[in-house]
């Protein structure tokens, strides 16, 4: 089953989540309320839910619990989108304004910090223990991989090990509780839950790093920015940090990278993705984001033989090869 059939065959449940985002964001303010609905209207791929509905398959799946789950780590996510862009001073995201550029840095945080308090509300729903701290744990975490991130901006002697333990905290482990709490709030066995948590946080990895490449080798009408926006903004990625291990390239891309953090983020990034592109560094993330998804589908073996299983595989096998 394709993607698209995949979202096709949660369509009820997924409009069920859709709503619940919605109204949960709206506000008596017109301005809060504006401005928390526009990244919600932007639409996205809403994976989150759909892994969460995923998870759910495994246990006994009830819907009117699951959706608190389901929309409380989507809002959790949008809130981190909302933040990373005032950080990334980032005009776009999804082709559209961000919140920050649409009003100004203050309204974006607030709103963020908004839609994180209401992704707590809407969580409050559910009495389990264990869903609040493996939440919570997950927001600490996720903030301290953006720390991790603001750290190392610019920084061209970072290690690879440290890039993947930011990424991890800052995406990977969204997606591994998202696997993960579905099959909790559903009761499924433990092993279960655990079995999905460790294919979530391989699929997570290979997203970003997928994401990273995009960056570098997409085009903006595809990922809805301009390529080489993690660089301009001091975002060392994965691709650019292979390309600088090799010594044929190393000076003269360092130089470039140089000339951007001089500009402060003004210098068009193009020749500096221009040698990422023909670097060996494309194809070495590739390789990675290829061994994180085989080592998903090998989470998945520990899995019954459902739809849900087969879906969960077809959705690994789609973020490693996905264009935008």
């Amino acid at each position: 089953m394709k993607l698209m059939q995949i979202y096709a065959s949660l369509k009820s449940d997924l409009q069920t989540i859709e709503d619940t985002l919605a109204s949960s964001v709206a506000s008596d303010l017109p301005l809060l309320n504006e401005s928390a609905q526009h990244l919600l209207k932007a639409g996205g791929k809403r994976l989150r839910p759909v892994f969460v509905l995923l998870g759910g398959k495994f246990g006994d799946y009830d819907l009117e619990r699951i959706q608190y789950v389901a929309s409380a780590l989507e809002l959790i996510h949008m809130a981190s989108l909302v933040h990373d862009d005032v950080i990334d001073d980032a005009d776009t995201r999804r082709g559209q304004q961000t919140v920050k550029a649409k009003w100004d840095n203050r309204i974006a945080m607030f709103t963020g910090d908004y839609i994180n308090g209401k992704a707590l509300v809407v969580a409050s729903q559910l009495r389990d223990a264990r869903i609040h701290q493996i939440l919570s744990g997950a927001i600490v975490q996720m903030c301290i991989g953006e720390m991790e991130q603001i750290r190392d901006f610019f920084n061209v002697e970072q290690s690879v090990r440290n890039y993947l333990l930011r990424i991890r905290r800052k995406t990977a482990l969204l997606i591994a509780i998202s696997c993960q709490l579905g099959a909790i709030a559903a009761g499924a066995p433990k092993e279960f839950a655990d079995a999905l948590y460790r294919y979530g946080y391989r699929v997570g990895m290979a997203f970003q790093i997928t994401d990273d490449l995009l960056d570098v080798c997409g085009t903006e009408k595809k990922i809805g920015k301009p390529p080489g926006s993690d660089l301009r903004q001091g975002n060392i990625t994965l691709p650019v940090l292979y390309a600088l291990q090799e010594s044929g390239l190393r000076d003269q891309l360092l130089a470039e990278i140089e000339r951007i953090r001089a500009g402060a983020g003004e210098a068009n990034s193009s020749a500096a993705v221009k040698l990422v592109r023909g670097s060996g560094g494309i194809k070495a993330s590739e390789r990675l984001a290829d061994r994180y998804t085989a080592g998903a589908l090998h989470e998945l073996d520990r899995l019954p033989n459902t739809p849900a299983k087969r879906n969960l595989a077809e959705i690994a096998k789609f973020v490693a090869q996905r264009s935008y």
